[in-house]
């Protein structure tokens, strides 16, 4: 199995930075997302745990989504934003 890397950064970021360090690896990970998986290849997969570098980059990346959005509203107006975003591409 291959391991893509495909770090976001996590400093205090506005939407649109944001935004765009996201959708500048989207086509990649599209790519790679969108492929078919053998049975022996999703099984390896599966077997294989989250390296404490990967949850520390998601805890991360939680962290700062929550301290950019600190209410339930807000973190629901950004999605809903986003999503917006995303539908009109």
């Amino acid at each position: 199995m291959r391991t893509v890397e495909c770090r976001v950064p996590t400093s205090d970021l506005d939407d649109d930075e944001f935004f765009r360090a996201i959708t500048a690896r989207e086509e990649r990970i599209r790519a790679l997302g969108e492929r078919e998986l053998s049975p022996e290849e999703w099984r390896a997969g599966l077997a294989v745990p989250m390296s404490r570098e990967e949850e520390a980059e998601i805890l991360s990346l939680a962290r700062w989504f929550c301290r950019r959005y600190p209410t339930p509203a807000e973190r629901l107006a950004y999605v809903r934003r986003a999503c917006r975003r995303w539908t009109r591409t």
